[in-house]
This record gives C-alpha cells, sequence and structure tokens, in this order.
C-alpha cells in the first residue's frame, strides 16, 4: 500500500498497491497540474479521505484539490461504469518519490490524438530528480 496527501495534510489517499507504472498526460488540465496518475477504483483499491473540493471539467470527471493548500489530489469518474464501479486515479505527486522512482512513465496524448505514445524508457525518478 502506498500513501499520499496534499502538502497541508489535509487531504490523503490510499492505494492499495504499488501501480505497475505511471501516467502523464498533456491535456490542457493535466500539464497544468503537473500531475502523475496511478488508476483504480473508489472504494476498491484507492481510498480517499478529508475535504477536497471539485472542479468538474465537463460532464465525465472532476478534479479534486485541497481547499487550504490547493493540492491535486485525485480525479474522479462523475458517472459509475456499467459494473457499479466509479473510476479513480490519485496523483503520485503527492507521495513519497522514493518507493515510486523505478515506476516507468507512460506518456498519453489526452490533447490530440486521445491515444497512449510509444514508452521512452523514462522512469519517475527522471522526471523528479
Amino acid at each position: 500500500m502506498i500513501e499520499g496527501s496534499c502538502h497541508c495534510g489535509s487531504a490523503r489517499w490510499t492505494l492499495a498497491e504499488l501501480p505497475k507504472s505511471v501516467n502523464a498526460c498533456n491535456c490542457t488540465a493535466c500539464r497544468r497540474y503537473g500531475v502523475l496518475w496511478a488508476y483504480g477504483y473508489e472504494g476498491r483499491n484507492i481510498a480517499v479521505s478529508g475535504e477536497t473540493v471539485p472542479y468538474v471539467r465537463g460532464d465525465s470527471l472532476s478534479f479534486n484539490f485541497c481547499p487550504k493548500c490547493g493540492g491535486v489530489t485525485h480525479w474522479r469518474a462523475l458517472q459509475p461504469d456499467n459494473e457499479g464501479r466509479r473510476r479513480i486515479a490519485v496523483n503520485l505527486r503527492m507521495t513519497e518519490p522514493g518507493p515510486i522512482a523505478h515506476l516507468p512513465v507512460d506518456h498519453f496524448d489526452g490533447l490530440d490524438k486521445w491515444e497512449h505514445l510509444p514508452k521512452d524508457g523514462r522512469c519517475v525518478r527522471d522526471l523528479w530528480f
């Protein structure tokens, strides 16, 4: 399990297992937030606690941030999927870098093509250090 929190510690998340990779997206929101995402389902492998404020983008998801320090902690699907699960992703930049430094970064073109880009061999360590 890994845990993360906003800068002031008011908003927190837990992820049941270490992901196999992280996602960096270049859409208009993600590139501004500078986030690295790990995905799952609310109440299944991801839990969020503490107060957050949503910024609803379109009709599919909300970006959630701490109202005290402004840190983006997660995004959350507005509607459950066909199996009743609610998709959620946590911002891995809110955890300690050591345990995730080795994880490969998957780049996603959310701006133009809405597709995964070829792997380039970079990992979280290459982006943070």
